[in-house]
């Protein structure tokens, strides 16, 4: 058991973990988006801190990255103050990777070694730990893959990846929570609410992972119209691909249409979430996180629809991500709420 007086402090750790992470999921779709991510073809989790220092260590990566099918098939001819540009933003992604892991370890080492964690918490943290190695491990794999003849990465890494980066945000937030909170305390009237709450939290995530499908294929450069799809609201070939499956994550068309369709039943369901909870009796600050919640739809749908008809500018695709981890975020917090602190 957590002793109550280290809890905050240990709660404010998790938050800056959070906070850093999500800066991670932001800044990696901005190197996604400008094909900075294949720039640097090594993985050395260690001595990969140390940027070039000198012409000589420059011209040495330089010339590994010619090798790859990113230089020969998209870059052929760029110079080295091109590589230069595309390698910091992949350094410093890989650079936040390895703070996270620090802002991380250091503090649970130091609240282990003084007895501030219990068994059950430390259990959870662990886990945390393992997920953080493993989400590494997976960014390397992913790089991997697009370095062998497609000069892009597996859409199937990439929305792992995402999906990872994802479920340890939203972990290491909800335990962050745990620790403010005092002990669930809710009550039977708002059981459905909660378990509609789940629901939409889950919706959202699927809505995450298929827009991770849309950046693996770059399918949002394709069809770059609304609320058409190259003048038809069912685009041609959604199915050509065989088997059918393979339709739903490498098909272009199906993966754009699929997005679509869990972001239509997003400004479907949210709304009906935000009417369901006008009827029960909630505290203030919980019902401003209801239309906080109704708020970042909108503006996240917007945003997407301008991502899309935009082209995928950098600037515009970048707020979009931000903004379904923000809808994301608001769902969290509003379930947790539900979960520990409403009466009817």
């Amino acid at each position: 058991m957590v002793e109550s007086s280290p809890r905050r402090a240990i709660a404010i750790w998790l938050f800056v973990v959070c906070a850093l992470v999500f800066a991670m999921v932001v800044l990696g779709g901005v190197t996604r988006l400008t094909r900075s991510g294949l720039s640097i073809v090594e993985w050395q989790p260690l001595l990969g801190a140390i940027p070039p220092l000198n012409e000589a260590q420059w011209l040495a990566l330089f010339e590994k990255y010619k090798l790859t099918p990113e230089y020969q098939k998209v870059n052929l001819g760029m110079d080295l103050a091109g590589f230069q540009g595309i390698f910091w933003l992949e350094y410093f992604h890989r650079l936040l990777g390895r703070l996270i892991g620090l802002a991380f370890a250091l503090p649970f080492v130091y609240f282990l070694v003084r007895g501030k964690i219990g068994r059950a918490l430390a259990s959870k943290l662990w886990l945390l730990f393992a997920l953080g190695a493993a989400q590494g491990l997976l960014g390397w794999l992913m790089v991997a893959s697009g370095l062998v003849d497609v000069p892009r990465v597996s859409p199937y890494r990439l929305t792992a990846h995402l999906g990872l980066a994802i479920l340890i945000y939203a972990a290491t937030l909800w335990i962050a929570l745990g620790l403010l909170a005092s002990k669930p305390q809710a009550a039977d009237s708002t059981v459905g609410l909660r378990r509609f709450g789940l629901a939409v939290t889950g919706l959202i995530f699927c809505m995450i992972l298929s827009g991770g499908f849309v950046a693996g294929t770059h399918a949002g450069f394709a069809f770059n119209d609304w609320p058409y799809m190259h003048g038809r609201l069912v685009p041609e070939g959604l199915y050509a691909l065989e088997p059918w499956w393979v339709n739903l994550f490498e098909n272009i068309a199906t993966v754009q249409f699929n997005h679509r369709l869990v972001a239509y039943l997003l400004c479907l369901v949210i709304p009906i979430y935000w009417l369901t909870a006008r009827r029960h009796r909630l505290e203030a600050r919980t019902r401003s996180l209801f239309h906080l919640l109704l708020a970042m739809l909108a503006l996240q749908v917007t945003l997407g629809i301008a991502t899309l008809l935009y082209v995928v500018p950098v600037s515009l695709a970048a707020a979009h991500q931000a903004g379904a981890l923000l809808l994301l975020t608001l769902a969290l917090l509003l379930n947790h709420r539900l979960r520990s602190r409403e009466s009817s």
